[in-house]
């Protein structure tokens, strides 16, 4: 199931890529009539309708993504986890590839060409992340169905009418079916050696719990789901009876599919922690060295080995280190490097209560340095996004397992905003150091205008607006960390110690990511680099390696992608001297959405060749 490399700010795009078989007759013929029409003539029309098709074909395979970007008629719908159904998934996509190199290149346009490419690529990354089909987590504590339900439930399914809450109703009878699926599937992946390391199971079971506490399941105040679905219901223009009636099926629907499917999930985990061990890296799998290499492959957009990234982190990491001794020299700190981190740990002024209040608080300041970062953005930007953006706390439910931050990308139609959450679980991993970076990163100019941005291109196939390279992704996020440096930002050199904080997490990344899957690290030895090597807490430290344990290779991409692009920007700084535009810079990062480091440097190359022809 998860062939597709995910991020904490994609989740369900990469559950859903399970699959759903239904309602895909014919759909093999349309893509092939799409190429047997074309002539010279209308060969770019051709080349549209089959991209057109195919992202159809795909997403009725696909009812959560579907929905995710505005199709709703599958609505009532959970994707098929089957073998069968992922079959019959991937003969789509090798009939798609095949159809796709009928196409004579010759004949298009750069823009077309570069479609092409990004389809076929795309295409084939899926096609060869089947062989790992039966590899990873689909239930860890980063992401997963045991929250990866409530949140789709909660965030994407809009209840517009009565046949949108039906449809609710029906997903909620629908998680026992769903959840027999995933059972098996866990069961089969543990007979083949996949499981995950025993710290994961008590978060995902203590989530998996909270989906079903409170009514109907017992007590007086309202599940999650129930809750949700009772104010959804409440804003309708139907009378009171209506309401009652469809708050009773939801209810019933809570009691006969939802709470048996978390059941058994439930139990079947804690059967599986019975017998995990503390083997924390893939190198426990069976050719778990190969299946490491197309985890990095895919993330970084790459050939680089696990010994090559290795290396990289090392050298990063003691470069940011003498940058860190000019921050203590500003701020006239004397002692270590260590005393410092131990300094920022731990000093009362760098934190917010641990109180509502103090969570509050910083939301309220994460959302003045969102609004600040705005106004100055059209002197770096030609393109600004149109959606807007919010700021929130992760909800309750899933704030002891997620991520420190992350973002959820706005809908495509504009019904919903992108939002940067942040984790105010424990106020003691929020350092206010860090606010700046954190909220340029997620929000503004990172992730948001990057997301939104493809989202919104202009007569860009959508598989193109909604492809995803990790590496392109977070180090553009990673980038526009430091970016909001060379704006004028970070004037506090405690913030600016906070900036270069979060760069010399992402470096540490690269070593302890390799570590931990190439070099048979164990999750403490990985624990004791972060804590020797950085400032972060000893929670935050906790938090980060058991992700990198469960996502393998997805860490790396941040810094490898952040060097990229700043090897790219210093290369236009060098050749244009004076005449060098930010704005124009990046435009030709972000015009053609997400691409893989390769082709970005191509289009930074010919950007800077048409202007020496124009000179």
């Amino acid at each position: 199931m998860l062939r597709h490399s995910v991020s904490s700010l994609a989740l369900l795009l990469a559950l859903a890529a399970c699959g759903q078989a239904d309602n895909q007759a014919g759909s093999e013929q349309s893509s092939q009539q799409a190429v047997q029409t074309q002539s010279a003539e209308d060969v770019h029309a051709a080349l549209a309708q089959f991209f057109d098709q195919a992202v159809k074909d795909r997403l009725a395979l696909n009812p959560l993504q579907a929905e995710r970007l505005g199709d709703n008629s599958h609505n009532d719908e959970w994707p098929d986890l089957s073998d069968a159904a992922q079959d019959k998934e991937l003969t789509l996509y090798k009939k798609q590839l095949a159809t796709l190199r009928t196409f004579d290149k010759a004949a298009l346009t750069d823009a077309e060409n570069l479609s092409y490419r990004l389809f076929e690529i795309t295409t084939k990354r899926f096609i060869d992340n089947d062989r790992w089909r039966n590899y990873g987590y689909p239930v860890n504590q980063m992401f997963g169905w045991q929250t990866g339900i409530p949140t789709h439930l909660m965030t994407v399914h809009r209840i517009s009418d009565v046949k949108d809450a039906e449809a609710y109703i029906a997903r909620l009878k629908g998680v026992k079916g769903l959840m027999d699926q995933l059972t098996a599937d866990l069961k089969h992946r543990q007979e083949l050696g996949i499981l995950p390391p025993k710290f994961v199971f008590p978060h995902v079971i203590g989530a998996s719990e909270n989906v079903i506490k409170g009514a109907p399941f017992g007590g007086d105040e309202d599940s999650i789901l129930l809750a949700d679905f009772r104010k959804k219901v409440g804003a309708l223009e139907i009378d009171d009876a209506q309401k009652a009636d469809l708050i009773g099926r939801a209810e019933a629907a809570m009691l006969e599919g939802l709470q048996p499917g978390y059941e058994d999930l439930i139990e079947t985990l804690k059967a599986q922690e019975a017998v995990a061990t503390t083997d924390d890296g893939v190198w426990k799998f069976p050719d778990g060295e190969a299946y490491y290499a197309q985890q990095l492959k895919n993330n970084t957009t790459t050939d680089m080995t696990a010994d090559q990234i290795h290396e990289l982190g090392l050298r990063n990491v003691e470069r940011i280190h003498k940058q860190m001794h000019e921050i203590m020299d500003k701020v006239g700190f004397k002692g270590s490097l260590q005393d410092f981190f131990e300094f920022t740990r731990t000093d009362p002024q760098f934190y917010y209560p641990n109180t509502d209040e103090g969570r509050e608080a910083y939301l309220a300041k994460a959302r003045e340095i969102i609004a600040t970062m705005l106004a100055k953005t059209p002197e770096y930007f030609d393109l600004i996004p149109k959606a807007p953006m919010e700021v929130r706390a992760v909800e309750k439910f899933r704030e002891k397992s997620a991520g420190k931050a992350f973002y959820n990308r706005s809908a495509p139609d504009g019904s919903r905003p992108g939002i940067y959450y942040a984790n105010l679980h424990d106020m003691a991993n929020m350092p206010n150091y860090q606010m700046e970076a954190l909220a340029y990163h997620e929000g503004i100019p990172g992730h948001h205008f990057q997301i939104a941005i493809a989202q919104e291109l202009d007569g860009v196939p959508l598989f193109q607006r909604t492809a995803r390279f990790t590496a392109f992704s977070e180090g553009w996020g990673l980038y526009t960390e430091e970016l909001g440096k060379d704006m004028g930002f970070y004037q506090d050199p405690y913030s600016d110690f906070g900036r270069l904080a979060m760069e010399l997490w992402r470096a540490c990344r690269l070593v302890v990511d390799t570590g931990i899957h190439s070099k048979h690290w164990t999750r403490e030895q990985a624990m004791q680099y972060l804590a020797d090597n950085t400032p972060n807490p000893p929670g935050d430290i906790e938090t980060a390696i058991e992700r990198y344990v469960v996502m393998p290779g997805q860490a790396t991409a941040y810094m490898v992608g952040k060097l990229k692009i700043m090897e790219l920007r210093q290369k236009a700084m060098d050749q244009l001297g004076d005449q060098f535009d930010w704005r124009a810079f990046h435009n030709v990062v972000l015009k053609s959405g997400f691409v893989p480091l390769d082709i970005l440097e191509e289009n930074v190359d010919a950007w800077l060749a048409s202007l020496k022809t124009e000179g």
